[in-house]
């Protein structure tokens, strides 16, 4: 027979198949180790949650204790920072009416508005400068002894700069009230390290105290390590050129 007879032997046959309904079933086996595992998977969580369950018994009340302290150290630190906000500006403000108060000539006001900051701020830069200010306004009214005092406190400030340009002003009011050798054991008692920036006002200054107790060559020795020291002044040169000229004088008479 043909091919052609062959196909029609199979043209009128239903060549078409069904898949068995069990072919792909699961085994019982598979079925078994599923049920294995979500036993596992739900003891693994009870033992969890009972764990977390006697950790928590075991340590709530220091959790809650822990959480309360970090949230009051971070409320208090806050707070903390806005008072020292707000104590800042304060303290501007009243150093501002302070300036003003002196710019108008207001003595009185000033040296209360320099009290209050000094007072109220303590520590602070704005309460330091007031202080040289108040000492300012002391030594113009003449009452010496309190604007020394006053200088002395700032002198003592940890604030280097502030501590040497106090020491300064003190030992010039010296100088001004005849206490030379008062002001020689000030500047003697200087850190040179500390101080190194204001080594050239020291240095003039101590030029002058010796002038006043007429110890010449060791007043021009300290004129020339000023200028050596800082920078070139007319009045220190001046200084300096007077003690020539009154060497001569001394000289030839």
């Amino acid at each position: 027979m043909g091919l052609k007879g062959e196909r029609q032997k199979t043209k009128g046959k239903n060549c078409s198949f069904r898949l068995s309904p069990f072919a792909f079933r699961p085994s019982p086996f598979f079925k078994h180790q599923t049920r294995e595992k979500q036993v596992e998977m739900y003891d693994t969580e009870e033992e969890q949650v009972e764990a977390l369950k006697r950790w928590w018994k075991e340590n709530a009340t220091a959790t809650i204790v822990g959480l309360v302290m970090g949230m009051v150290i971070i409320l208090g630190w806050n707070y903390w920072q806005d008072h020292k906000k707000e104590q800042a500006a304060q303290a501007s403000l009243t150093y501002g009416q302070l300036l003003k108060a002196l710019d108008e000539n207001k003595k009185d006001s000033a040296e209360k508005l320099a009290e209050r900051v000094q007072q109220q701020f303590k520590g602070s830069e704005y309460a330091a400068f007031s202080g040289l200010l108040q000492a300012k306004l002391k030594t113009e009214q003449g009452d010496f002894a309190a604007a020394k005092q006053i200088l002395k406190t700032l002198a003592a400030e940890s604030n280097k700069q502030l501590s040497n340009i106090a020491k300064i002003r003190l030992v010039r009011l010296m100088l001004a009230t005849g206490e030379y050798e008062q002001g020689l054991q000030v500047i003697n008692e200087v850190d040179a390290k500390e101080a190194a920036s204001f080594s050239a006002n020291y240095d003039e200054l101590v030029g002058d105290l010796y002038v006043a107790l007429d110890r010449l060559d060791e007043a021009r020795t300290s004129y020339q390590n000023a200028l050596r020291n800082g920078q070139p002044s007319p009045l220190l040169q001046f200084k300096i050129d007077d003690l020539t000229a009154q060497e001569k004088l001394d000289t030839a008479k």
